[in-house]
């Protein structure tokens, strides 16, 4: 008997858990300014890369540049949806789409390049490896279920 009550209560813990974590980061996001995202960012890599003012300057524009490229394409997307205008898409139009996202990908590694020293470069390569995977990894555990 005691056995099926904690097996309850871990049950109930558990899914309590899981509910509580789906509300977590990624809507907290959704709900802010261009501009309160990239200094966020900004503030995250000063603290992980120890970035000198200059730097902050640099990385603060160009964080806040992507967010509001990224806030609009979301809006769009969001506004195509409501609308239920949200056509199929053909596959050279997915191919366009991840060619673009991923030329914006190769010109804000170059720029971050740019701003950060050789250290704090690698380090930010780690972290961002680290961070991908962990994605891939709930992605593999997302398609599962």
């Amino acid at each position: 008997m005691k056995k099926v009550i904690v097996l309850i209560a871990l049950i109930v813990g558990t899914t309590a858990m899981a509910q509580q974590r789906k509300d977590g980061k990624r809507n907290s996001m959704k709900d802010m300014t261009a501009e309160q995202i990239a200094t966020l960012q900004t503030k995250k890599m000063t603290l992980d890369l120890d970035l000198t003012d200059a730097q902050q300057t640099q990385i603060l524009a160009l964080n806040l540049e992507n967010a509001k490229k990224r806030k609009a394409k979301m809006d769009e997307r969001k506004a195509m949806r409501d609308s239920g205008e949200r056509p199929k898409m053909t596959s050279e139009e997915k191919y366009a789409m991840q060619a673009e996202r991923l030329d914006a990908a190769i010109a804000h590694k170059a720029a971050l390049k740019k701003i950060l020293n050789d250290d704090q470069y690698a380090k930010w390569e780690k972290t961002r490896k680290k961070r991908g995977d962990r994605d891939q990894m709930k992605e593999k555990r997302s398609k599962r279920k």
